[in-house]
């Protein structure tokens, strides 16, 4: 019998009780599903960074850490945790990050707010929008989202750049690594969009420097972390006018303080942590499969390295 302890908050697992047994049964697994367990019986914890659960110490028969979430920045320091750690890469969240940042980037290039907003009579015949083809675009970040999503847009016809700390390699995307590569990536690029883990490597990795390689009224977009963000050098950079505008879904307090100035600066969007998460039905298959790979003595997909913080 393998014991699975659920860590996360009441609704989740409301929302994930069905599906994780509905998995857990297809692969053969003798288990037990529980939100309590004893903390020496405990073989596995599916787990979500808000949940109660800090001390990783006293289940002493632990055997993985299975992350809901796609970003393990709130687990990966926890120096009581001293046994693989998965981060959640499911086909749901990616679908949607993908339909999240193609809307953002869509409403960006195609000028949709010159419109929205401009409903005072004044025919805008000068406003056609350029062609993807015509659209410099760079991701920062390459990994499963990010990868997927330069992917999508490169489809399109987008000129699209993508950047990542690691050598990468995606078809139609010119790949550039490691920080002498990032100004490459940023050099002249009119829509960047922030899909970056948050490390100490890439906190803050916009900021005066790199916002200066931009086109001259280029937009940012962070559906990723808010600590890669240089909050007073972006307000600036829009307040100059550098940064036509920022669309910002992630932020370093969240919620976001009703007073904070994003919320009523005219060039940022506020979206409340909603690009995109993790689906139950996708996300249980792949904590399944895990489980199921654990126990065979084959190594966890998607598994942290400590050192790097992903």
């Amino acid at each position: 019998m393998i014991n699975i302890l659920f860590a996360a908050a009441t609704e989740r697992w409301d929302q994930y009780q069905g599906p994780l047994k509905k998995e857990l049964d297809l692969k053969g697994i003798d288990y037990k599903l529980a939100k309590k367990l004893p903390e020496s019986e405990v073989d596995y914890i599916i787990y979500a960074p808000n949940s109660s659960i800090k001390d990783f110490s006293v289940f002493t028969n632990l055997k993985a850490v299975l992350n809901l979430w796609a970003g393990v920045e709130d687990v990966v320091k926890n120096k009581t945790l001293k046994v693989p750690l998965a981060r959640m890469v499911d086909k749901g969240l990616t679908q949607g990050m993908k339909e999240w940042v193609l809307g953002h980037v869509m409403r960006h290039h195609l000028g949709i707010d010159l419109h929205i907003f401009g409903q005072d009579g004044q025919w805008r015949d000068w406003s056609t929008p350029l062609l993807a083809s015509e659209r410099a675009i760079t991701i920062l970040g390459l990994g499963a989202l990010g990868a997927e999503c330069a992917n999508t847009l490169a489809k399109i016809g987008f000129k699209v750049r993508g950047w990542s700390l690691t050598k990468k390699s995606i078809d139609n995307v010119a790949c550039y690594h490691g920080f002498d590569g990032l100004e490459k990536s940023l050099f002249g690029s009119e829509i960047v969009v922030l899909l970056l883990p948050s490390t100490t490597d890439t906190e803050n990795i916009i900021n005066q420097k790199t916002i200066s390689f931009l086109s001259k009224n280029a937009i940012i977009i962070n559906p990723g972390r808010g600590t890669l963000i240089d909050e007073k050098a972006l307000l600036k950079s829009l307040d100059d006018g550098k940064i036509a505008h920022a669309t910002l879904d992630v932020f370093r307090q969240e919620p976001l303080p009703a007073d904070h100035l994003f919320w009523r600066h005219a060039k940022i969007t506020v979206t409340p942590h909603i690009a995109s998460e993790t689906k139950p039905s996708t996300a249980s298959q792949v904590i399944a499969t895990n489980i199921d790979r654990f126990e065979k003595g084959k190594p966890l997909l998607y598994q942290v390295n400590f050192d790097a913080g992903y």
